[in-house]
């Protein structure tokens, strides 16, 4: 009997691999984010399916929904099925633990506090900063409008109100009543409360209204190289907050889509080489060191502090500042 070429055995034994493997598929991912990150995820939705695909043959389409960071989570909490939440601050993913949604132990799934990228809260002032604005207390005089998000809905907001809390509470040796007042004077120039970061940025930007933008640091990098540093220009308080925008798994959602081997490996992503040189890019501060280090020069050198010094938890903090009849609330009330 004549045997065979093992040329050709090789060649019908790579035949009957390929016939047995399972057909490359189209797969889908929902990412639930907070407002700014539009552009952000463009770029990272593009260049994980890329890895994505030449790693299974799978085609991965990721969605997206943007918000502001608290509406977002209480659209997955009544029912939108998002494999992946990347919001704004930790209190509205503890939101999603709180009913079973995402696990307990979100914050120690991944690297950093589950945090791939951090940021902080600047002003973004007028070409020549006409109204001389420095730091904090300059917000507050006569005649000024601040625009900044409603940190009822808004992570941002919320942001920025601690960042202007926490500010005149450590300059005045740790005191409460001084972080109030300045907060209730702070809120008194605040002529419009949008829903979240970019309908803030809109209003400022395109609507001319106001003038200063309090406001996430890479939301106000993005105006300046979109509109240009002949029209605007970025200020960075002598302090301000460390904010830290996390990122988890919907567990319910994905082990119901089986996507969670997809979920997890799209949210590794962020941590590697090309995620973190994506987060750079887009004026978001990396969190693993060499990225870190690679585009430290971009920002603007702010003493930061972080929100446990200052607040401690979310859950409390929430519910002291920012639940229906707290601070916010009544030094709101007109």
């Amino acid at each position: 009997m004549r045997r065979a070429p093992l040329s050709a055995l090789v060649l019908f034994a790579a035949t009957t691999a390929l016939s047995l493997a399972a057909p490359a598929k189209d797969v889908q991912l929902l990412n639930v984010s907070y407002d700014p990150t539009r552009e952000l995820y463009k770029y990272i939705n593009a260049a994980f399916a890329r890895q994505w695909k030449e790693k299974t043959g799978d085609r991965v389409i990721v969605q997206q929904s943007h918000g502001g960071s608290g509406k977002q989570a209480r659209a997955v909490i009544d029912g939108l099925q998002a494999d992946v939440v990347t919001l704004g601050l930790g209190y509205d993913i503890d939101a999603l633990a709180d009913h079973g949604l995402v696990a307990q132990n979100w914050q120690t799934r991944f690297p950093h506090n589950s945090s791939p990228y951090v940021s902080t809260i600047v002003f973004l002032v007028r070409k020549g900063n006409p109204k001389g604005i420095r730091d904090w207390p300059d917000l507050l005089k006569p005649g000024i409008q601040v625009i900044t998000p409603n940190p009822k809905t808004s992570g941002n907001g919320r942001w920025s109100y601690l960042a202007a809390w926490g500010y005149a509470y450590r300059k005045n040796g740790n005191s409460e009543s001084k972080g109030r007042a300045f907060v209730t004077e702070l809120y008194q120039h605040v002529p419009v409360l949008d829903s979240g970061a970019r309908g803030s940025t809109t209003t400022f930007v395109q609507r001319e209204l106001g003038d200063v933008l309090i406001g996430w640091e890479n939301e106000a990098y993005l105006a300046l190289k979109e509109y240009g540093t002949e029209k605007f220009e970025i200020v960075a308080p002598s302090e301000s907050v460390l904010a830290e925008p996390p990122v988890a798994i919907v567990d319910k959602v994905a082990l119901t889509h089986a996507t969670r081997d997809l979920a997890k490996a799209y949210l590794d992503f962020l941590y590697s080489d090309e995620g973190q040189d994506i987060i750079g890019r887009n004026f978001y501060r990396p969190t693993e060191p060499q990225a870190a280090a690679r585009y430290s020069k971009q920002f603007a050198a702010v003493r930061l502090f972080t929100f446990q010094e200052v607040f401690g938890t979310w859950r409390a903090t929430q519910k002291k500042h920012f639940d229906d009849g707290g601070v916010f609330d009544q030094i709101t009330v007109h």
